[in-house]
């Protein structure tokens, strides 16, 4: 299906003021559907005038819907009979003078010309369900009356309203609560859910006759002053705004919307949702979050008081092979340290593993006994990895670069490359020395290094392959590349 952009830059002249204007239309027209308990087709004109597209379209939340196909990319071709020819034209709303059969359902059709500057540049089609049509509800009646309004709005260029068209996916829904007031701010109909949200509030009793924004003011405690005034200019009604009501442990998400006939103001939409449970699980997270950092804090600094431990003990061993062992043992522990350190200050389960990377690099050169003039550098990013892969992906950077230091580059300087990379999901991290190389018949899996025996348990966990061996076209050194889905 083509989106609406593609349709409008392929078949109109549309200016991009109004492709912007549509594009608002669009992202609020729900809430005329919703009201009107119509399905909308927008309906833009081709360059030859006698044509128009369907550019977009949307169904009804609140009711039954009255196409049950998708029209958008489809056309019409001018007939003075066809009611978008006749809007368009004329500039009014047209509507049909009985319900017409649609795939065997009696619709309501009316055609809404969309002006902006005084100019139509589009048409919305309204079609409305006619099945077992009965008398209306008092809510009914009020969802109708008010979608009425906002569709005559529409043809004078009063709605959408520019400074409520963002964060419109946060927005309160008509089903959510909805409240009409009069231009004085007294309510005239207050849906089941808007009373509820109230009640949560603290209101008793019923909405309908009561000033809404002194009750607000009322039931929500606030400062002196300005704050009062912040909420009873809101829910007046005057202009477009969003606010948050808060009382207790009660949150209350507010739209407010102007109704206009004319230029006159005639009243507002008040659309309200009680958000007090999103709120208490938004809390819960956020301690949960700060007492896993601070987990991940207390864990690194078990692992560096292990880690300092090892290094004293180190120190006075006389057995080479038992300091080198001390000393490599040192490294993994400090490694996953270094991970604990970088999710403590983190804010999700996601680690930026360059920075990681970095204090590996640096441990590896510090800790290693013949790391004068060796360097460690990295090339390359390895972007951001998931909390649980992150220990075992810098175990296995130390374990290589350490391999590297400690017999690569074992009788001189030298330099470690780490170039990490990612492609299709996938990151692959190439770790070379420029040193000594490796034997002629060596096979790393038949090797009895603790280190390479950790690397491959590792990396087969995280669904990895790993393959080492010496630097290719014949330049001196070793070079090993581990690939692992990310």
């Amino acid at each position: 299906m083509p989106s609406m952009s593609e349709i409008v830059a392929e078949h109109t002249d549309l200016s991009d003021a109004d492709q912007r204007w549509l594009k608002m239309l669009v992202s609020e027209w729900q809430l005329l559907a919703d009201l009107s308990f119509s399905d909308l087709v927008l309906w833009v004109p081709d360059r030859d005038e006698n044509v128009f597209w369907a550019a977009a379209q949307i169904r009804p939340n609140t009711g039954p819907t009255a196409l049950l196909d998708d029209v958008v990319g489809d056309l019409i071709a001018y007939s003075p009979e066809h009611l978008v020819s006749e809007a368009f034209g004329s500039g009014q709303i047209t509507r049909t003078s009985a319900a017409k059969l649609q795939a065997g359902m009696p619709v309501d059709t009316h055609a809404i010309p969309v002006k902006l500057a005084d100019r139509v540049i589009a048409v919305v089609e309204q079609h409305t369900s006619q099945l077992g049509v009965r008398s209306p509800s008092s809510l009914e009646s009020a969802y109708t009356g008010t979608g009425d309004l906002l569709a005559r709005m529409v043809t004078v260029g009063a709605f959408p309203m520019p400074a409520d068209s963002s964060n419109l996916a946060f927005s309160p829904r008509v089903g959510d609560g909805f409240i009409r007031v009069d231009a004085g701010g007294e309510v005239e109909y207050a849906s089941p859910n808007a009373l509820s949200a109230y009640r949560r509030l603290g209101q008793i009793g019923d909405l309908v006759d009561e000033h809404l924004p002194s009750l607000t003011a009322s039931l929500v405690p606030t400062g002196p002053g300005p704050v009062d005034d912040s909420v009873t200019s809101v829910l007046a009604g005057r202009t477009a705004r969003r606010t948050e009501l808060v009382s207790g442990d009660a949150h209350l998400m507010v739209r407010v919307l102007p109704l206009l006939d004319g230029r006159e103001r005639v009243g507002a939409i008040v659309l309200c949702r009680d958000v007090s449970d999103i709120r208490s699980k938004e809390r819960q997270l956020v301690t949960k979050d700060a007492t896993i950092r601070e987990i991940h804090h207390r864990v690194k600094n078990n692992l560096q008081t292990v880690a300092a431990l090892l290094r004293m003990q180190a120190r006075r061993m006389e057995s080479p092979e038992a300091k080198v062992a001390l000393n490599d043992a040192t490294s993994r522990v400090a490694s996953i340290a270094i991970v604990h350190e970088t999710l403590s200050q983190a804010f999700d389960e996601a680690v930026e593993f360059d920075k990681v990377a970095d204090g590996l690099l640096k441990m590896v050169g510090d800790v290693s006994s013949t790391a004068v003039g060796v360097s460690a550098v990295r090339r390359g990013t390895f972007g951001v990895v998931s909390a649980d892969m992150a220990t075992g992906l810098s175990m296995v950077v130390t374990e290589l670069c350490q391999n590297a230091v400690e017999h690569g580059l074992a009788e001189g300087s030298g330099e470690v490359l780490v170039l990490p990379s990612r492609r299709d999901g996938r990151l692959r991290v190439e770790i070379s020395d420029d040193g000594l190389g490796m034997p002629a018949d060596f096979d790393w899996r038949q090797s009895r290094s603790l280190g390479l025996s950790i690397v491959n348990t590792l990396i087969a966990e995280m669904e990895g392959t790993f393959e080492i061996g010496a630097q290719p076209e014949g330049r001196p050194g070793t070079r090993a590349v581990f690939e692992i889905p990310v």
